[in-house]
């Protein structure tokens, strides 16, 4: 499964501050793979950087992926470096909580949601798109989604709302890239026990959540294993 995460490899890592960013982070650490990885919070950040920083080289770049200048800091981080062969779009926001009926929404709030959600991970992309090309073998980029972007649940609206054009775009931007070393990936990872989802339903049962740490890892073999310019996957799913 790791020979693709080669040693001195690159990637980025939004959200990677907590949850299955940071979980996420920490597996390609272990592999050798230099990992930049960002949040908003900077203390929150700070720690998790400290903390990973056991496992590799780790390169935290404070700032909100919504933002142009902090999307060109993360790119640069990876120039620093030499090269990028993976790009994960984890960062993500539900908007307001409780989540609110359609009819509720607040335009400010839905504005949110699409520039953090769908804006941010298309911008990055495209920002990260000419280092991917110049560098990388083998590259990836993957975006985050949910069943709330396939599903009608009801208060869930604007957020897979935001998840389904996410969903869209990826399909059209592998149909651009077909021929390239570069694919995409869709992964829903799935209802798991993170700050998010304690936000979005406080009252789940965590022990019926997945860990976002086995959810990691279970992307990693899925990344390993991609043998198409695009593909969606159900964490859930994938075994090994």
């Amino acid at each position: 499964m790791d020979s693709w995460f080669e040693r001195g490899h690159v990637a980025v890592v939004t959200g990677g501050s907590r949850g299955l960013g940071k979980a996420l982070a920490r597996e390609l650490l272990a592999r050798g793979v230099r990992t930049i990885i960002d949040g908003r919070d900077p203390a929150v950040l700070a720690a998790a950087a400290y903390e990973l920083g056991t496992f590799g080289e780790v390169v935290a770049v404070p700032g909100d992926v919504s933002d142009a200048a902090h999307r060109r800091a993360l790119v640069g981080a990876a120039l620093k470096l030499g090269r990028l062969d993976l790009l994960v779009n984890n960062a993500s926001t539900l908007g307001a909580v409780p989540l609110p009926r359609v009819e509720s929404l607040a335009p400010d709030v839905l504005q949110r949601l699409f520039e953090v959600n769908v804006f941010a991970p298309i911008l990055l992309a495209g920002e990260a798109l000419p280092v991917m090309r110049q560098s990388s073998e083998l590259a990836t980029i993957v975006n985050i989604t949910s069943d709330a972007g396939v599903e009608a649940y009801s208060t869930w609206g604007g957020y897979g709302s935001t998840k389904a054009a996410l969903e869209h775009v990826s399909r059209v931007l592998a149909a651009e890239l077909e021929g390239t070393p570069i694919r995409v990936l869709v992964a829903d990872p799935g209802d798991m026990n993170t700050d998010m989802h304690r936000d979005a339903i406080p009252d789940a049962d965590p022990s019926e959540l997945a860990d976002p740490a086995d959810s990691a890892r279970a992307l990693l073999v899925a990344i390993a294993r991609m043998r198409v310019p695009y593909e969606r996957i159900r964490v859930a799913d994938v075994s090994g």
